[in-house]
């Protein structure tokens, strides 16, 4: 087998916040074995949040250093916290002929496209507006200032992804069941 061919993929997903893509992508790792990078992140844990498994929490400091060290695939500011995908991690998985999937912001997703062609790269949508809404009011984390800031920030994100050509599939995520599947098969083609 050629060096080419054992090398592993990237999964990439995106969407905007509350759509459901930590759910979609948790359940898809869980069924499929793929890798999950692990992003880091300067905001504060949310409650049953763990450090190293869903984000790594560091300080706006460390965060600074990691971008002057070219230690990040993609980084973004997003709501006055940064978040980026650590290099190091996305590397070794490829290295190691495994398939990793990344979960990102849009912005994020773009910046990795610049990058890694070969990617894979899923756009998670809601069914519409009503259901976003109701997603990000059911975190408890979101005043109505809030609340409406994210859904104009999310049909904004929504149309850049569309427009950019970068996502070649689409998910909406009305029916959990039926988006892991979609998911799956993005995944498990991908090996």
């Amino acid at each position: 087998m050629s060096s080419a061919a054992s090398k592993g993929r990237v999964v990439v997903v995106s969407g905007p916040s509350g759509v459901g893509k930590s759910t979609i992508v948790k359940e898809v790792i869980a069924r499929s074995g793929a890798g999950y990078s692990v992003s880091a992140t300067t905001r504060k844990p949310r409650a049953g949040e763990v450090d190293g498994k869903d984000y790594r929490f560091v300080d706006r400091p460390t965060f600074e250093r990691m971008i002057e060290n070219g230690e990040l695939l993609e980084w973004a500011e997003v709501f006055g916290q940064f978040y980026g995908t650590p290099l190091a991690e996305v590397n070794r998985a490829i290295q190691a002929g495994r398939t990793i999937v990344l979960e990102i912001d849009i912005q994020g997703g773009l910046q990795v496209a610049r990058k890694l062609k070969q990617a894979e790269y899923v756009l998670v949508l809601p069914p519409g507006d009503v259901a976003l809404k109701h997603r990000l009011a059911g975190r408890g984390s979101e005043d109505e200032q809030s609340l409406a800031r994210r859904l104009g920030e999310a049909r904004k994100e929504i149309e850049a992804a569309i427009a950019s050509g970068v996502y070649n599939h689409r998910i909406i995520n009305d029916d959990l069941e039926q988006a892991v599947t979609q998911m799956l098969q993005i995944v498990q083609e991908s090996k």
